[in-house]
């Protein structure tokens, strides 16, 4: 998996490509935790080219947003594929954090 990332102002944009998972998860966990521990409060996850996340990056995602709520900020998951928003559904995911269809959209 690789991962692109580029500041917007005070949010983080994070853009996973490939799959999200037991053997790749860690590589987002660390990167994400590197940026929560410098005082990050803002991130978005650009999931449009996510093609599979396990229950290990689901479980990366929700520290994420624990963490970020706690510090009083905010995770928000924008451009799902259908197959991910269908499993961040089925999962109760979609009801955790603001989804939208733009990054320009989280961004604000």
């Amino acid at each position: 998996m690789i991962v692109h990332h580029e500041s917007r102002g005070p949010m983080q944009v994070f853009r996973p490509v490939g799959r999200l998972d037991n053997a790749t998860s860690g590589d987002l966990e660390a990167l994400l935790v590197e940026k929560l521990d410098s005082g990050c409060t803002g991130i978005v996850l650009d999931l449009a080219d996510l093609d599979y996340v396990s229950s290990a990056g689901l479980r990366v995602i929700l520290m994420t947003g624990k963490r970020l709520r706690g510090a009083g900020g905010r995770l928000v998951l924008a451009r799902l594929r259908e197959s991910v928003r269908d499993l961040f559904e089925m999962s109760g995911f979609l009801s955790l954090f603001p989804i939208t269809e733009s990054v320009e959209e989280a961004v604000a």
